[in-house]
């Protein structure tokens, strides 16, 4: 069996970012996969479940509600390595591109202090495991440490 793309990435190497993951012909049409990597893998800890639930659910409202986005969304959701998320869009893009949108996301998710979307028995399948607290500290750091004045090396992946 072939390795699949995205264990072909060195991850040793690997720095919080935002990467085109993949591109994918689809009905003659490009979707672009994103990874999002809060975390560097292998390095630091990994998120733990209840705040990637609260993150998960933050964002996919955010982005499913966005004006210029919300058509485009095909995906939103976490890494099973729990080191960050996917975004699909439909879409040819570049990591570039979507900077001011991930820059908005993470500051509506760093400022959130309401009742997380979805968060109750009959929306969600595992509502109590969630961590509003620590999902807007993660969202900060990332927000500050990657995203505002992001470098080249953390938006292509390097050898």
């Amino acid at each position: 069996m072939e390795k699949i793309a995205s264990f072909q990435v060195n991850h040793l190497n690997l720095l919080p970012g935002v990467y085109v993951s993949r591109k994918d012909n689809v009905n003659g049409g490009i979707v672009t996969t994103f990874d999002i990597r809060m975390t560097r893998p292998n390095f630091e800890p990994v998120m733990n479940t209840a705040e990637i639930h609260t993150i998960e659910h933050l964002a996919a409202t955010y982005l499913r509600n966005h004006d210029d986005y919300k058509d485009k969304v095909i995906y939103f959701g976490p890494m099973g390595c729990r080191t960050g998320f996917y975004l699909i869009l439909s879409g040819d893009y570049e990591s570039k591109d979507i900077i001011p949108l991930l820059t908005e996301m993470y500051e509506f998710m760093s400022e959130y202090n309401d009742e997380v979307p979805g968060a109750c028995a009959r929306d969600c399948g595992n509502y109590l495991d969630m961590n509003l607290p620590m999902a807007r500290y993660i969202s900060k750091k990332f927000l500050d440490e990657v995203l505002v004045n992001i470098t080249q090396e953390r938006l292509v992946y390097s050898e």
